[in-house]
């Protein structure tokens, strides 16, 4: 049974909310200074080759195509959001919000332990540890800020996920310039290496702070039973054991490539979001009002996907266009290109503040965009980043290096739709979600991610070049469409809603 809430006035806070929301910001804070300086590297060590004396490169990179190296950051991305509806199951059916986290931060530093060896084989060995722990953490941690309110009533509650999202945001804002500064100008596997620093002193901290949360997060909600156990455990020994068997007879017939592991990888990450959105669609107990509402939810999740399609490229596209062809110093100050990654996540903490008021402001006066509009919005800023993205492309086309400041303008058009589509996105999962599957919307939607990324992945694997302006055109026109659509059908999809504004 849980423990009964304490009164504020009674126990130590952490800005005026309990003590375990300082326990949770900081394992959030320093889980995100690891994946952000870990993935500020990753485009850059799989391109890097030989040392070049000449532009001071310190080389020792996998020395992979920009192509391949795109690919295989879009796998990777989207193997992170497709976990968190595996990690979320963990969970709530097998070990409790609190040890699935305990469990999943030994992992991911595990991971990132693995990157700091050198080998492909150990890269890729720490990448699946990374993307399977960063899945099983994301899906719960969450969950466990929840846990700290007294039901989603407490008049704290908001005030506790903001914070939360400021750990977030600073972990990712620190480390480009730690881990991305060590690993591209001194050793990327030093960088590694700091990376799973960052995410053993995040779980040192969850450990000796797991008294101050509550006692929900140590439930196991809807534990499985023995049968169901059985059965998954069978279900998962024969899929380990057809892999294995197939991919020994690819590698004894001497035809495996790196394609066989990724191009299947990415097809799963494409079909599983489409089976589940079919399977929840088709379920006969939905009513027809759920019905309504989940074939609405299919617009807001294709333009979720378009919009983080582009949006992802930020750590691959636009990161190999400011290692090669943007200006490496402001006034005389010179600055390694992995520092762009902070861009993001501070203009996130800068607006979001001012996006918060601007919604309550205009809804005062009754004129707040409804959630249709907001996405269309969202989607016309990502698609006119890389529009002004074309002009750049243009002026490096003759071996100039541009100026810092066109990176500067894509990355905080991009941050001001995303907080036009992304906290509105996670809003209207919640309301539009069938009861049936309540629990589940949340994995659906970070879903979206997965099936943007794997696009991604997919054309660069067709040999379509991605940093082609031709490419980056096609984009920027398709997010435009797909927002102007979602415009001019905005009535069409708000009666599917029915009562969801």
């Amino acid at each position: 049974m849980a423990a009964p809430p304490v009164s504020v006035g009674a126990e130590k806070t952490f800005f005026g909310h309990p003590r375990g929301l300082a326990t949770l910001f900081m394992t959030e804070m320093w889980e995100r200074f690891s994946y952000y300086g870990m993935r500020a590297l990753l485009v850059l060590y799989l391109v890097s080759g030989g040392a070049d004396a000449a532009t001071g490169s310190q080389g020792g990179g996998l020395a992979m195509t920009a192509a391949t190296a795109t690919a295989i950051y879009s796998v990777y991305v989207s193997m992170v959001y497709l976990m968190a509806m595996p990690g979320g199951w963990f969970g709530d059916r097998v070990w409790g919000a609190r040890k699935t986290v305990a469990i999943a931060g030994f992992v991911i530093m595990a991971g990132h332990l693995s990157l700091a060896l050198p080998g492909q084989a150990m890269f890729f060995l720490g990448l699946a540890l990374v993307a399977a722990g960063s899945g099983l953490l994301k899906a719960n941690i969450s969950t466990m800020v929840g846990h700290l309110y007294d039901g989603p009533d407490d008049p704290r509650r908001d005030g506790g996920f903001t914070l939360f999202y400021i750990g977030i945001n600073l972990g990712a804002f620190v480390a480009p310039f730690v881990v991305g500064t060590v690993g591209e100008k001194v050793n990327w596997h030093l960088g590694f290496a700091l990376a799973a620093l960052g995410m053993g002193l995040g779980l040192v901290q969850f450990l000796f702070g797991t008294k101050h949360l509550s006692q929900k997060s140590n439930v196991v909600p809807n534990p499985l039973s023995p049968a169901e156990r059985k059965n998954v455990l069978v279900k998962v020994a024969t899929v380990l054991v057809v892999a294995a068997v197939f991919y020994g007879v690819v590698v004894a017939m001497g035809m495996y490539t790196l394609n066989w592991a990724i191009v299947p990888i990415t097809l799963a990450g494409l079909i599983i979001p489409v089976a589940v959105l079919v399977r929840i669609k088709r379920d006969k107990d939905l009513s027809k009002t759920e019905q309504s509402k989940m074939t609405g939810y299919i617009w807001f999740f294709v333009a979720a996907a378009v919009f983080w399609m582009i949006y992802d490229q930020g750590g691959s596209t636009l990161s190999l266009f400011a290692d090669g062809k943007t200006a490496d110093t402001v006034l005389g100050f010179g600055f390694p290109a992995t520092w762009y990654q902070s861009l993001n996540p501070l203009f996130v903490m800068a607006l979001a503040p001012v996006f918060a008021w601007l919604w309550l402001w205009l809804a005062r006066k009754n004129q707040e965009p409804n959630t249709i509009v907001k996405f269309a919005m969202g989607l016309v800023l990502v698609g006119a980043s890389f529009f002004v993205f074309i002009v750049p492309m243009n002026m490096a086309g003759d071996g100039t290096k541009v100026s810092p400041m066109w990176l500067v303008s894509i990355y905080m058009i991009q941050t001001i739709g995303e907080l036009c589509l992304s906290p509105v996105g996670l809003s209207v999962t919640t309301k539009m979600a069938p009861q049936k599957y309540a629990s589940q919307m949340m994995g659906v939607w970070f879903l979206a991610v997965t099936a943007g990324d794997c696009t991604t992945g997919l054309l660069s694997l067709a040999g379509v070049d991605l940093n082609g302006t031709g490419v980056i055109a096609m984009e920027a026109s398709l997010a435009v469409v797909a927002g102007i659509a979602i415009y001019m059908y905005r009535k069409k999809v708000q009666a599917l809603m029915g009562d969801v504004h």
